[in-house]
């Protein structure tokens, strides 16, 4: 049975049963890929044997293992959540008109942020109902392995890119399977936000992926941060094996799966803790060039055409860097001389000369708020306004945002922060009780709210947004600014 009354559909691994929650039908927790627990620890992720009867998907399956997020000052705490076995799953949100009318809905699989490290598509942060709802069109989320679990690389045992693997494992699961929940498996959007935002780029540009890929949604993409370096990978991969005392050799990959979760967390956060620098947001693994999903750089694609003829809208938060320097101290507190040692290590012989140019853009500003605008361009808008430019030069449709609003009261100086448009794109704004990025929402908000998330929407129904004229290059004026 497929209509509305059951909520019950079809999977090409059994059958599912949703809810119908307002104007949407949700199905949660449904398993694109066998748990990888056991011998699938450190694996390419395996079809998932299937299941007899009507499986409830009343539920988000647990997050994968993680630590914290590191930006919980930023965002709210969550409670842990995580399980290893059963955490490869996919949420749908499907409007309930779509199983009255039988016309299918353009899709948006839309993945979550959180370096590579943390976070869940299971989460109510990105629960997809009010989305699917106002733009007529069907929302999937989904888990994919974090930190070591995803992207340790030791290829030799089969640990290559995990992450994007599992990503890729959903898109072919989308194909397959959308159009059961009034999908259109033809017209797939997909999109993120932050680590999401660089995922669902290389999903586009993959030779694998791309061709199930017809648009591409990028919310504050950390563009300055390039694939790991093969080699880089391999080091950190080494040293994570010297904290879990694993020597390399014939029997590092059973070793590794037969490790508690907890161990290979406390020795991530420790490596975390060896590599991290002031100023620096790299996490300690995060996809390798070269490796599945990832064949070449950005640019390179971008230069040989993988993009052509996929409509682009991307943007970036007015003040992105502050999530992750306003509760830092040591950025806090820089001098000016700090500030270019920092920045000299980031940028090289470039540094004094993008200080200076920052620092005459905001004449009172701290070393500290120079530092941090200055990330902000390195790390987020530049390379987003450089990928508009070459795509909108190459006659393909572009659009461009940048989100302004920053909460009343902000006592921490986060202005319009990294992941500050996430409430309002999915309508979410209940489920941040506490977060300094958001503040108090009213009204206004929900407004602002409805006009963001309507434009994505519109995009990923049309591959254009019906009052915002395309983006030509190097042309501020035709940024859209949600404030």
């Amino acid at each position: 049975m497929t209509g509305v009354e059951g909520r019950i559909v079809d999977t090409d691994r059994g059958r599912v049963r949703g809810v119908a929650e307002g104007e949407a039908v949700s199905f949660r927790g449904i398993p694109y890929a066998a748990s990888p627990v056991g011998e699938l620890r450190f694996a390419p992720p395996q079809p998932h044997p299937g299941w007899l009867g009507v499986r409830e998907a009343v539920r988000s399956g647990p997050a994968v293992p993680q630590a914290a997020s590191r930006l919980e000052q930023v965002m709210g705490r969550r409670v842990p959540d995580w399980n290893e076995d059963g955490s490869l799953t996919v949420n749908v949100f499907a409007p309930a008109r779509a199983f009255e009318d039988g016309a299918p809905r353009q899709v948006l699989v839309w993945w979550h942020g959180g370096g590579f490290t943390s976070g869940s598509g299971g989460w109510d942060w990105y629960d997809g109902g009010r989305l699917a709802a106002l733009g007529d069109i069907v929302v999937v989320t989904a888990n994919y392995r974090l930190g070591p679990w995803g992207y340790l690389y030791l290829p030799e045992i089969g640990a290559a890119n995990l992450g994007p693997q599992d990503q890729g494992a959903v898109l072919r699961w989308v194909r397959d399977n959308i159009a059961s929940f009034g999908g259109d498996p033809r017209t797939v959007t997909v999109g993120g936000q932050s680590a999401g935002a660089y995922s669902a780029l290389s999903l586009a540009l993959d030779p694998q992926t791309t061709g199930l890929v017809t648009r591409v949604l990028l919310q504050s993409g950390p563009w300055g941060l390039a694939p790991q370096d093969p080699q880089n990978a391999a080091e950190n991969a080494e040293a994570y094996l010297r904290l879990l005392g694993v020597p390399r050799g014939a029997d590092t990959a059973r070793a590794l799966r037969a490790l508690p979760v907890e161990q290979l967390l406390s020795a991530y956060g420790r490596l975390a803790d060896e590599l991290g620098r002031p100023g620096n947001v790299a996490p300690p693994m995060y996809p390798v060039l070269g490796g599945p999903g990832v064949p070449r750089t950005r640019q390179r694609a971008l230069a040989d055409g993988a993009l052509e003829g996929k409509a682009l809208l991307l943007g970036t938060t007015r003040d992105e860097t502050t999530a992750f320097f306003a509760f830092d101290p040591r950025i806090q507190n820089l001098t000016t001389a700090g500030a270019l040692d920092l920045l000299t290590g980031h940028l090289g012989e470039r540094a004094h000369e993008v200080y200076q140019r920052q620092a005459a853009l905001l004449p009172r500003a701290t070393p500290a708020q120079i530092f941090t605008a200055v990330q902000t361009d390195e790390l987020f808008r530049d390379g987003a306004l450089e990928m508009a430019d070459h795509h909108a030069a190459g006659g393909n449709a572009t659009y461009v945002y940048r989100f302004d609003y920053r909460p009343a009261e902000d006592e921490h100086g986060l202005g319009a922060t990294h992941c500050g448009e996430l409430p309002f794109l999915f309508n979410t704004f209940d489920t941040y009780p506490d977060s300094p990025m958001l503040g108090r929402p009213g009204d206004a908000q929900r407004a602002l709210g409805h006009s963001f998330a309507s434009a994505v929407a519109a995009f990923v129904a049309t591959g254009s947004a019906a009052d915002w004229l395309p983006y030509a290059p190097a042309t501020a004026a035709r940024i859209r600014h949600f404030a």
